[in-house]
């Protein structure tokens, strides 16, 4: 029996409400959504992951009505966890929010971060994407099949770029496709970026041999003809690509992202159920649903205590993966 991949258990989601002011009147006030002052940091660079949600979700709640003269910024370092200790030492802050997903996770244990999302307060997991293996235009890889030959036959001499930290979801799609590709996951060359708009660049100008990252956050340059999307990481095709899976070109592996969003510790529980509160108003907007589809975004909605639980579980799993690997 074939048995699964542990990654193929990963999954879901995030919402990050961060990105230019927000100048609506909407009806926010009506639904108790309204959070004067509130601050969305984002935790790598702009044109990343967080980031491009992030700013789908702010627009979003600007045109749904929902809140007003939300801030965001960045704070990239070392796969998120700079951001993460920033948030953390915001004890009782109930103004000030973090996109996030399994990247900081695994950054966590990658960095040897001095704090974890343990010490965080769930607020929500929205969204759920697959990774792409991405090559430039220009590139002499044509199909996945082509790409692995050339990497089985020097692993060491074709650095795959990911936008995350080792133990993030960018460098555990390509460990796993060496591992069902019979590549020893040791001898793979990564070459961790500060998010994907950091890894776009070194994928364009041939600096790495190919990129995974997720869908959403290349679909704009996939669709311009500027970069060759080889194949998708999930269980299914993505309807805007013409690529197959991973699993129907021959290799087992079977991988979706997650991003979501955390608090500081110490929020009062009024505090803690008013971002619940503007995510589940978000969440439910047309406004959302349609930036789903558009993004390639898989809805994976969930709060509060569950949402800590599949944190928690999440860790487990990464270490899981991590020793399975050999890494």
């Amino acid at each position: 029996m074939r048995q699964r991949t542990p990654l193929a258990l990963f999954g879901a989601a995030v919402l990050v409400l961060v990105g230019p002011p927000l100048l609506t009147s909407g009806s926010g006030g009506a639904t108790g959504t309204q959070i004067p002052g509130l601050r969305f940091m984002v935790p790598n660079t702009p044109g990343g992951g967080y980031d491009i949600t992030a700013r789908t979700a702010a627009k979003n709640a600007e045109d749904a009505g929902l809140t007003h003269n939300v801030e965001v910024f960045n704070l990239p370092g070392a796969g998120g966890t700079v951001g993460l200790s920033r948030l953390v030492s915001e004890h009782g802050n109930g103004k000030l929010a973090m996109s996030m997903g399994l990247g900081v996770v695994g950054a966590v244990h990658s960095n040897d971060a001095p704090k974890t999302l343990a010490d965080t307060t769930p607020i929500a997991r929205l969204t759920e994407e697959q990774d792409v293996v991405v090559v430039g235009k220009d590139s002499p890889y044509k199909s996945v099949d082509q790409l692995v030959a050339a990497w089985k036959e020097n692993p060491g001499k074709l650095p795959v770029g990911g936008g995350s930290s080792p133990g993030g979801p960018d460098h555990l799609a390509p460990m796993l496709m060496a591992e069902a590709a019979g590549i020893a996951p040791k001898d793979v060359n990564y070459v961790p970026f500060d998010g994907g708009g950091e890894l776009l660049a070194s994928i364009l100008g041939e600096k790495v041999a190919f990129g995974v990252s997720g869908v959403g956050e290349y679909l704009d340059q996939i669709k311009a003809g500027e970069l060759r999307v080889l194949a998708v990481t999930g269980p299914e095709r993505v309807d805007e690509l013409d690529a197959p899976t991973l699993k129907e070109s021959g290799y087992d592996v079977d991988f979706t992202n997650w991003r979501g969003i955390v608090a500081p510790p110490g929020l009062s529980d009024a505090e803690r159920d008013k971002l619940v509160r503007l995510v589940e108003e978000l969440h439910d907007s047309p406004e959302w649903q349609k930036s789903l589809k558009t993004n390639g975004w898989d809805d994976a909605f969930l709060t509060g205590e569950e949402f800590g639980d599949f944190l928690d579980a999440q860790d487990k799993r990464v270490i899981a993966v991590l020793k399975e690997l050999g890494l």
